[in-house]
């Protein structure tokens, strides 16, 4: 009895010949959708909103995240944000923008470009983008497994975001406990202590925004997959 096929990330339905192709071939798409994809994230990193209690802005960064991993499916989708990361950290301006450029306005969008870059354990949100390679991992071996095409989809993007939070937030409190200026910031905007300030700054203020993109994301690939079986 012959075993049945294990489901396939979106990108392997709507290429399905690459895999006949050359290795070079293979090898030369990969690598662009990987480039791609952290190029997405990129651009949805332009999509900023300022919060005045927290040091770290809202930005569509998740939902590019989310997409990345449902889209192109385990290694790739966490290639590509490892690729994302290595890229701010080669000194290409593709995180989100500075602070120093949102304190002039509360929203941007896209252009004028203002993206920022640095080594990731240098930066309070330096978790937040480290755990963007674990979600895109975990929805694109969630999406393999099909549940980007059924009704677990809200479920694999919320864990997806769950993963961002379980590095970003440890990592932001290590940032606040050994930075003065940070503590002094968020003791300012009435933190108790680091775990409450920690939760101030990197959770409380991005439910509402996650939450939307969030379900974005997950109307987004079944979408995609209605669109690709209609074809």
């Amino acid at each position: 009895m012959q075993a049945a096929a294990r489901p396939r990330a979106l990108i392997d339905v709507v290429l399905p010949d690459i895999p006949s192709e050359s290795l070079a071939a293979r090898v030369a798409v990969d690598v662009g959708l990987i480039v791609g994809f952290a190029l997405l994230v990129a651009l949805c990193a332009q999509v900023s909103v300022k919060i005045p209690t927290t040091v770290v802005p809202i930005t569509g960064q998740t939902f590019g995240v989310l997409i990345t991993g449902g889209a192109l499916g385990s290694w790739r989708g966490g290639m590509s944000m490892l690729v994302y990361m290595l890229m701010g950290m080669a000194s290409v301006p593709v995180f989100a923008p500075g602070s120093g450029f949102l304190a002039e306005k509360t929203f941007h969008l896209v252009l004028p470009w203002s993206g920022s870059d640095g080594l990731v354990w240098s930066m309070a949100s330096g978790g937040y983008i480290v755990g963007f390679i674990l979600a895109a991992y975990l929805v694109g071996l969630l999406a393999e497994r099909g549940w980007d095409r059924r009704s677990t989809v809200p479920l694999a993007m919320l864990l997806g975001n769950i993963v961002i939070y379980l590095v970003g937030l440890p990592w932001l409190a290590v940032h606040i406990a050994n930075n003065e200026g940070l503590y002094g910031y968020f003791q300012s905007q009435g933190g108790a202590n680091v775990l409450d300030m920690t939760l101030r700054g990197g959770l409380y203020p991005f439910i509402g925004g996650d939450a939307v993109k969030l379900v974005a994301a997950a109307l987004l690939l079944p979408g995609a997959w209605a669109l690709v079986k209609k074809r």
